[in-house]
């Protein structure tokens, strides 16, 4: 069987760091907070391109705590794309703010900076752009637009660990320093769920912000509003990122790069195995750094081609079949607006995600290409 996502293959790739790291934190007995995520934070910010990284629970509380540090609530607007996971959208419900949905770029799946002032009212406060599949969205539009109506910018970073969108770069061409995914906005969230690029081994997030006063209200959100231990001088929450995870990821953070330029090789190889095809292949921004957290493409007969995938024991998958606006628990509890979404609803339909993480075999690889090869000869 060659599964979609592997994140034990991760593990033991680099098992004695992980084993190491871990049981250097168990015989400290220090668990929650300390000394691994404050390490953690700062090589994370550092990576990044930011100047201050603050770890939280997960990805969905980390874009609820930015949102909720950013001063966004009950009767505020957030722009967003509904072709993403239903954490986005939970988040911003979280935060007491109304979900407000546009269109998606059809050959790049990310929000398109066209729609985003057509969807605008009195109410917006914020864009959340969703970083998906690994691919960035258009940066330099969503940024201006959102300067000429001084609203804030919340990228939603999960699937974008290490990407970057080189049209952003300085005035050297873009062959110097970069920043990444997460440090063009007001604040970038990460989730460290196992299959993620960078995963730990259970839940984890970061928010990433250049902003200092806005580190420090997510710092105090985080837990109970507290500037010191047991004084809540705000309102806060439970959303702790724990030593332990954070040990794992500093060991994963090391490798992130190398094992992203594996992902490449392994979308390259499908590129061009699939090329001949009805397949469509995922476009790649021109300059832009995708690191392919998922190998998503499209297809007419997608549901055949799933079904006749895993009965060859090939575990492809959708991301996601159900955009969602679309959802029951979002349609009938949510008064969403919703603006045109025709290239949302008919990605859904299409969109098949190939096996794709960094210790898929180039033989398994090539296994997969020949069962899709097979699958349109029949």
């Amino acid at each position: 069987m060659i599964v979609c996502a592997n994140p034990k293959a991760q593990y033991v790739a680099y098992k004695d760091e992980i084993d190491s790291a871990i049981a250097a934190v168990l015989d400290r007995g220090y668990y929650i907070l300390g000394d691994e995520v404050s390490a953690f934070e700062q090589e994370f910010a550092s990576f990044i391109g930011g100047a201050c990284a603050i770890g939280v629970g997960s990805g969905t509380e980390a874009l609820h705590l930015a949102l909720t540090a950013c001063g966004i609530g009950s009767g505020d607007e957030v722009i967003t794309v509904s072709h993403t996971a239903v954490a986005t959208v939970a988040a911003i419900i979280l935060a007491g703010a109304k979900p407000v949905f546009v269109d998606i770029e059809s050959d790049y799946f990310t929000i398109d900076p066209e729609k985003i002032e057509r969807a605008m009212t009195a109410k917006t406060k914020a864009i959340v752009p969703v970083h998906i599949y690994g691919q960035a969205a258009l940066m330099k539009d969503i940024l201006a637009v959102a300067q000429k109506h001084h609203l804030r910018v919340i990228e939603d970073c999960a699937q974008a660990h290490g990407a970057f969108c080189r049209n952003l770069q300085a005035d050297d061409g873009g062959c110097g320093p970069y920043k990444r995914c997460g440090a063009y906005g007001d604040m970038g969230c990460f989730s460290f769920y196992p299959t993620k690029n960078l995963g730990a081994i259970g839940d984890g997030g970061m928010i990433v912000t250049g902003n200092l006063e806005l580190a420090e209200k997510v710092r105090q959100l985080r837990q109970y509003g507290w500037k010191e231990r047991y004084v809540s001088e705000s309102f806060g929450w439970n959303s702790r990122l724990d030593e332990l995870q954070a040990a794992i990821l500093r060991v994963k953070l090391r490798h992130l790069d190398e094992d992203n330029g594996k992902r490449l090789q392994i979308a390259e190889t499908y590129n061009s195995g699939l090329a001949e095809t009805d397949c469509i292949v995922p476009s790649r921004r021109p300059g832009d750094g995708h690191v392919y957290h998922l190998y998503v493409v499209k297809c007419h007969e997608r549901n055949e081609l799933l079904s006749y995938l895993k009965a060859e024991g090939i575990m492809a998958a959708i991301h996601y079949p159900t955009p969602v606006h679309l959802q029951q628990a979002f349609n009938q509890s949510l008064d969403m607006q919703r603006h045109e979404l025709s290239r949302t609803e008919k990605a859904a339909t299409e969109i098949l995600s190939l096996p794709m993480y960094p210790e898929l075999r180039m033989a398994e690889v090539s296994a997969v290409i020949d069962a899709v090869k097979r699958f349109f000869r029949s």
